[in-house]
């Protein structure tokens, strides 16, 4: 799976992992990270989902990071903002960009309230996204595989320092269905994680009807507090 994959899924609208309506684990669990109105929030590998309006709703500041532009550009017209735009477009890479390694371009929209950076989130500094006061995962660790797992959590620890974070997983028989979304158990999140934080799994709920109609999961909310 290369940064392509995702491109062509939103080109082809195989985007089954947008969901409409704010996460429910979102609205019930996010409480318990105790931030005061006016915190930012990161949410990695954002897409266009209804979870920043929400975390809007509620008095936060929203900072997202996504690598398809267009995800962007949609959030930002179904909720009815104009943001200030700079930076250069982001266009899928080619194969050869791939190999070549040549440099990811990062485009920043800027609305009240909210930053969205359109590029590859491992080309996001900590000095280029500022400050943050804690994460929200619902959809960014699912979405990797098991290879870039550790390389993702370290960053994004890198990115939010010490701060909460609400992550958002699924626990299913990896056997049974490919990902993404991949199973993820606890004792993974224990060596991405437990050296920087102490994790407490709020809830674990069962996907109606299972996870894209294949096979029994459960949805799990974790609440990473810093040690």
């Amino acid at each position: 799976m290369n940064t392509r994959f995702w491109f062509q899924k939103w080109k082809a609208r195989e985007i089954g992992f947008h969901q409409p309506e704010a996460n429910s684990l979102l609205t019930s669990h996010f409480g318990a990270l105790s931030l005061p109105a006016g915190s930012r929030v990161l949410v990695p590998l954002c897409g266009k989902t209804p979870d920043m309006r929400w975390l809007l709703s509620q008095n936060y500041q929203v900072a997202g990071v996504e690598l398809v532009e267009t995800a962007i550009e949609e959030f930002f017209e179904e909720s009815r903002l104009e943001p200030a735009v700079s930076g250069p477009s982001v266009s899928e890479p080619s194969v050869s960009d791939e190999q070549e390694g040549s440099p990811p371009a990062m485009r920043r929209y800027h609305a009240d309230g909210i930053d969205l950076f359109a590029g590859d989130l491992f080309a996001l500094s900590p000095e280029r996204l500022g400050p943050v006061d804690a994460a929200y995962d619902r959809a960014a660790l699912v979405a990797l595989p098991e290879e870039v797992r550790a390389r993702y959590a370290a960053h994004l620890k890198a990115l939010v320092g010490q701060q909460p974070q609400l992550l958002i997983t699924f626990r299913y028989d990896q056997s049974q269905m490919e990902g993404p979304p991949f199973s993820i158990g606890p004792d993974e999140l224990e060596r991405l994680y437990g050296d920087t934080y102490d994790l407490t799994r709020q809830a674990s709920v069962q996907v109606p009807g299972g996870l894209k109609g294949q096979c029994p999961a459960r949805e799990e909310a974790w609440l990473l507090r810093p040690k």
